[in-house]
């Protein structure tokens, strides 16, 4: 029948475009829906770059995705010949006296290495001296101390995206690009998806729809998401020399537990100087709506990004801002991962693994979403709607 597949994906951002690779490269007839045209700047999947670490202070059950989506990421790689993903290594840092949670990890830095060591990452403890000696880009203070793993580094999200979506429709994937979902309803032994323009049919539907899962699910089962408002901003250096000590090969990708309300995280200078150094902390106290969020940065949250976060750490960057852009969290308490069946609906299910942390395991759980599609795998039960 016209319209009718074996698996539907709703939402083409980091999971929904790993799905639906994964599943067509399985065999399967998929259509994958999105209300934009991926990759995007809408949701959370854009920002040139995006930490990935197995290591992952959130939890050791974090680890096995990241090590699959970095093998998943060579290997388009080497078929499609884009850059996709940087290994330069990876700080947690942290020190003595009260420090910002970091996804709501109070010693983030512990956490970090109890995972390594689960997960068999070779890893070393750095103190202050050795930080600024190896990198003197970090202005730290004395008593600070750093986990360091040069598995670690960072991944491209748009790139990996659209490499995702080039393979899925290079083998037969049908894409409906901006089409928004109004609903979906199960009928016996298929589901059957509604949007703006037509009406599909599917054994199997998966929805990643991000920060537009709220409006998409009951009351009763959306109630745990909160989509949270956060910035990214590009700094530039003071000058091209302080720049040079932000290239990828001296300087890593770091998450830093600070003596402040936020932790922080960054990224190495992936262009020239004039396009600065990107950075971010994370709030978890505001929430909005994919529809309503603020996009507009103001001056103010800029200078006093700069003030609070920027000056008293990173001395080789100016208060020149070169440009910011918003980004949206789907958050789950104790930046939980939702990978589970709709409770009501035994051919949907709902892929909500971000939480502020979600892209670097993004492949590994594309995979896991088409075999629980295909084959009837089982989420881990840690990432069920309930926790209980």
């Amino acid at each position: 029948m016209p319209n009718t597949y074996d698996a539907i994906v709703l939402g083409l951002g980091a999971m929904g475009s790993a799905a639906a690779w994964q599943l067509v490269r399985r065999g399967a007839r998929v259509l994958g829906i999105d209300r934009f045209a991926p990759p995007h700047d809408q949701g959370s999947t854009h920002g040139e770059t995006r930490i990935t670490r197995i290591a992952c202070g959130e939890g050791p059950e974090y680890a096995a995705f990241a090590r699959r989506s970095h093998e998943i990421w060579r290997e388009l790689e080497a078929a499609q010949g884009v850059d996709l993903f940087t290994q330069n290594g990876f700080l947690a840092i942290s020190g003595a006296g009260p420090r910002s949670a970091n996804h709501g990890v109070e010693d983030f830095l512990g956490g970090t290495v109890a995972a390594a060591k689960s997960a068999g990452v070779p890893y070393e403890l750095l103190d202050a001296a050795a930080i600024r000696a190896r990198y003197p880009a970090f202005g730290v203070a004395d008593g600070d101390r750093a986990y360091h793993d040069g598995e670690s580094g960072f991944v491209r999200p748009e790139r990996a995206v659209a490499a995702q979506l080039t393979a899925a429709t290079a083998v037969g994937a049908v894409l409906r690009l901006d089409e928004t979902v109004t609903s979906f309803a199960q009928d016996g032994g298929s589901v059957t998806v509604t949007t703006d323009k037509a009406r599909y049919r599917a054994g199997q539907l998966i929805v990643a729809a991000g920060a537009w899962l709220p409006t998409l699910l009951p009351p009763e089962l959306s109630q745990p998401f909160s989509v949270l408002r956060q910035v990214l901003y590009w700094f530039r250096a003071t000058s091209p020399a302080a720049h040079a000590e932000f290239a990828p090969e001296r300087f890593p990708v770091y998450i830093w537990q600070l003596p402040a309300p936020q932790s922080i995280y960054g990224f190495p200078a992936v262009g020239p100087f004039e396009e600065g150094v990107k950075l971010a902390t994370e709030q978890y106290d505001v929430s909005t709506t994919a529809a309503a969020v603020d996009r507009a940065v103001t001056p103010e949250e800029t200078r006093e990004m700069y003030d609070t976060y920027v000056a008293p750490f990173f001395p080789g960057l100016s208060p020149h801002c070169v440009r910011h852009k918003v980004c949206l969290y789907t958050w789950v308490d104790n930046a939980r991962f939702v990978i589970d069946r709709h409770p009501g609906l035994d051919r949907v299910i709902v892929a909500s693994p971000c939480s502020g942390h979600g892209f670097k395991h993004s492949a590994g759980i594309g995979e896991l979403l088409a075999e629980m599609a295909l084959e009837g795998r089982k989420s881990d039960p840690k990432f069920a709607f309930s926790p209980a």
